[in-house]
């Protein structure tokens, strides 16, 4: 089945005092690739900006701009629509662990391998790896992984932050879904699969009607290289699907952050972000 949705992102900042410069990294692009086509994408920003448009190294649409004239709020939009695809098929050859270990695969993901700003493979980490078993095949260990996780976490707003860790989340035992995540990968990576983070938006209602204009949010999910890359949702612990729509794929939050900017002057009072997600057709 084939979805096309409607998006439309937007993230303002509101500033005590007026900012007289600032330097800013959006992405809430989606992108094109095998599974969904962007037929069309724009971001404008408020006050009015020259937008600049490059490919990051990992592949994901960046919309850069600065402001240099004073102001006391900054409005980012980003609006698209995207054409998407089901649950990818299981890969036809699947990874062996010899396969994982072979030294041209390692060179090949060794950035999806190691430790990353919000996936440091610590004690925490790979104690709670140490309960798979290990007895499973690379793809039964994802599957299983998926599971651990929602025994690790309790979805929970508000007892995590931005700045959370995997190991940070494990220790809490709750958070959302960038520590869901990020703690899936520190698992995955653990025990040697390649695994990246997956940046983008998730369309709430599976029954939504064409024209139907529905509150939702940025979203989170894993994709691992077993063989081929297998997706993931940790969160719901659900396949990704039609409702799944991709603005990016990282190590971790850190490569992916929607805004990225500084500023001088300020500080800032308020951050508001709204979602909202239409099945077009």
């Amino acid at each position: 089945m084939t979805w096309r949705v409607g998006i439309r992102h937007v993230t303002g900042y509101e500033y005590t005092q007026p900012v007289t410069s600032s330097y800013n990294e959006a992405r809430i692009t989606p992108i094109s690739n095998d599974r969904q086509l962007v037929l069309e994408s724009e971001v404008e920003v408020s006050p009015p900006a020259s937008v600049y448009r490059y490919w990051d190294w990992w592949g994901t649409l960046v919309h850069s701009f600065d402001l240099h004239e004073p102001h006391d709020e900054l409005v980012i939009t980003g609006t698209s629509i995207v054409e998407t695809s089901g649950p990818p098929a299981a890969p036809e050859s699947p990874a062996t662990w010899a396969d994982l270990a072979d030294a041209g695969t390692r060179d090949r993901y060794w950035e999806l391998l190691t430790p990353s700003t919000y996936v440091p493979l610590d004690d925490g980490v790979r104690e709670a790896a140490a309960d798979l078993d290990p007895a499973l095949d690379p793809r039964e260990t994802c599957e299983a992984v998926a599971t651990l996780v929602r025994e690790l976490l309790t979805y929970e707003r508000g007892t995590t932050t931005v700045s959370t860790t995997a190991a940070d989340a494990i220790r809490i035992g709750s958070g959302v879904c960038q520590d869901f995540a990020h703690v899936a990968l520190g698992l995955l990576r653990s025990r040697g699969i390649p695994a990246r983070y997956v940046s983008g938006y998730l369309h709430p209602s599976a029954k939504a009607q064409p024209g139907e204009v529905l509150a939702g949010q940025s979203h989170a999910w894993v994709e691992a290289w077993v063989g081929d890359w297998m997706s993931f949702d940790v969160t719901n612990g659900s396949e990704v699907g039609e409702r799944h729509v991709v603005v990016g794929r990282a190590r971790d939050y850190a490569d992916l952050a929607p805004l990225n900017g500084i500023f001088h002057g300020g500080p800032a009072k308020a951050l508001g972000v709204t979602v909202e997600l239409t099945r077009l057709a």
